[in-house]
């Protein structure tokens, strides 16, 4: 059966690479070490079946001790001379390994195969037709999953770059292919980092290129062997402390200064240092909803530890007695300041009508239905906010009962846009452990949301057209889009969130028709940061059926 289907692989290829006007070759790097016989043999030979002929596979044997590898490497190079093999003497460790193995590649592009994994036959062919749709790609990733046993399982659908999820994991993984020239250019892999090698490649390649493609296919798949479980286990440590220690190096390399810290196995955050203290001008629109409102002011002034922020409530023509009386007091008391706005709850325009009016060099739009957990929120926004390659940042909003009421936004969930681990308990990791680390999305809610005052002008407000809903989301898109700032969702600034109890949940018609015909071209292509492979009528991350 998988003869059969790789020759219709290849019939169906062959007039797709005869079509190519540019055929690199790729160079698969494979460093071996006392490999489970048959698992080495069905890796090389994923790399065989490939049906994109323009490959070169370089193995460098570790100085495995079993007789037979190396029988079975000169074997398969006595078939192939497309195979190149050079026998170690004596191991070396897998970074030494690998750089020889690349010493030996001659293609354009460098692919990397761990000597137990599989190639999907489609696999090179993939990267060749993206490369020649944009031949100026540096890097490229694609989806992957896993092998256990005979099954193929846990399919890992990942988003396109996301260079700060990259910072809190390594989401790239397999299959990843890189211009040989800029590894040329870095000194190869770095001996100090095995244990974490791929992971250091990959954050010190991306800081010297933009152009990544994410391939949003399965084209690698991962043994899992209890040999393979025994050895993670056994250098978990190790492994755990170089990538830290190799996130640490990528902070100081980028100017910036911070702490990696480990969340969970293979995750991080990086607790970024504040530049100085500026002005935060924290902007709540209120409608009377008096326990709310006090709630929110209460929780910020007793619970932030950073102190230099101005709060400003937007008075949208309160009507309750004990409100008025409230806002008089916090109004004379330098509490706050309150401003009148007068006319028709419009969401966008009492927000553009606040900030022509407030001093802070950073914003904070924020719900009036919203209560401060963390004391470092402020801090932690506005750590991402004063990066200059970042534009909106995003809160962790909690429901009351300690779950997940907004994670970052998918735009085109739910057919416009819905919130990501919606329901989900706050303790859960999540798809891929993707809701309790920082990471880029479309767009994040205006229900707690930090930009720059620079950024928040130079994209021109808020659109008035979305008076109640979507307001959010349209300037995030066109923080992207306009401007070119990347929006990011930070799990480490918490509060909680009523959802809508001061206004309700209502989602007008004539803002979905008004946001989908404007940002039609971006919803028929897809979130970038959500896998085409993941369905969009759930809220769960299920692959689409």
């Amino acid at each position: 059966m998988e003869a059969k289907r790789i020759e219709n692989l290849l019939q169906a290829a062959s007039e797709d690479i005869a079509r190519f006007s540019y055929k690199p070759t790729i160079s698969i790097i494979m460093p071996v070490r006392n490999t489970d016989l048959n698992y080495l043999i069905r890796s090389i030979s994923s790399v065989c079946n490939q049906v994109y002929p323009y490959w070169e596979l370089c193995i460098a044997n570790d100085g495995s001790d079993k007789r037979e590898i190396k029988e079975i490497l000169e074997s398969f190079h006595a078939k192939d001379k497309r195979i190149k093999v050079v026998d170690l003497p004596q191991h070396i460790g897998i970074v030494g390994a690998t750089n020889i193995a690349f010493s030996m590649a001659t293609g354009q592009f460098i692919g990397f195969l761990d000597h137990d994994d599989e190639l999907a036959p489609h696999a090179l062919l993939q990267v060749v037709r993206w490369l020649n749709k944009q031949p100026e790609l540096d890097v490229l990733y694609s989806d992957e999953d896993r092998i256990i046993g005979e099954t193929r399982c846990e399919p890992f659908f990942k988003p396109d770059w996301s260079p700060d999820l990259l910072l809190s994991m390594n989401y790239i993984g397999h299959f990843l292919v890189i211009r040989r020239e800029l590894i040329q250019e870095l000194g190869g892999l770095r001996p100090e980092t095995e244990g974490s090698q791929d992971y250091d490649l990959v954050l010190r390649v991306t800081e010297r290129t933009n152009r990544i493609a994410h391939i949003p296919e399965i084209l690698y798949h991962w043994r899992v062997t209890p040999g393979s479980i025994t050895n993670r286990a056994a250098s978990r440590t190790r492994a755990l402390d170089v990538a830290q220690k190799a996130l640490a190096s990528a902070i100081e390399r980028r100017g910036l200064q911070g702490e990696v810290v480990q969340i969970d196995e293979g995750r991080y955050r990086i607790k970024y240092r504040v530049q100085g203290t500026p002005r935060i001008s924290i902007i709540i629109p209120t409608k009377d909803k008096l326990h709310l409102l006090r709630r929110c002011v209460g929780t910020i002034q007793e619970r932030s530890s950073y102190k230099n922020y101005e709060l400003i409530i937007i008075n949208n023509e309160s009507e309750d007695p004990a409100t008025l009386d409230y806002l008089a007091f916090v109004q004379q008391t330098g509490i706050c300041k309150v401003i009148p706005f007068a006319g028709q709850f419009n969401y966008a325009k009492i927000n553009n009508f606040a900030v022509e009016r407030v001093e802070g060099e950073y914003l904070v739009f924020l719900n009036n239905d919203t209560e401060v957990i963390s004391p470092d929120w402020l801090e932690e926004l506005l750590s991402y906010a004063q990066q200059k390659r970042i534009g909106a940042v995003g809160a962790k909003l909690l429901f009351p009962d300690n779950t997940i009421q907004h994670a970052g936004v998918i735009v085109g969930l739910g057919g416009v846009a819905g919130h990501a681990f919606y329901g989900l308990p706050a303790s859960e990791p999540g798809y891929m452990g993707l809701a309790t680390v920082t990471r880029n999305c479309a767009a994040v809610t205006g229900a707690c949301m930090m930009l720059r005052r620079a950024v928040f002008e130079e994209v021109g407000g808020f659109d008035e057209n979305l008076d109640i809903a979507y307001n959010d989301v349209d300037l995030c898109l066109r923080i992207i889009h306009q401007c070119g700032y990347y929006t990011v969702w930070t799990p480490h600034a918490v509060l909680y969130h009523y959802e809508s109890a001061s206004r309700g949940h209502y989602q007008p018609e004539h803002n979905i028709r008004y946001f989908c015909e404007k940002w039609r071209d971006f919803l028929d292509r897809g979130d970038p940061f959500y896998n085409p492979n993941l369905a969009l009528d759930r809220i769960d991350f299920m692959i689409k059926v």
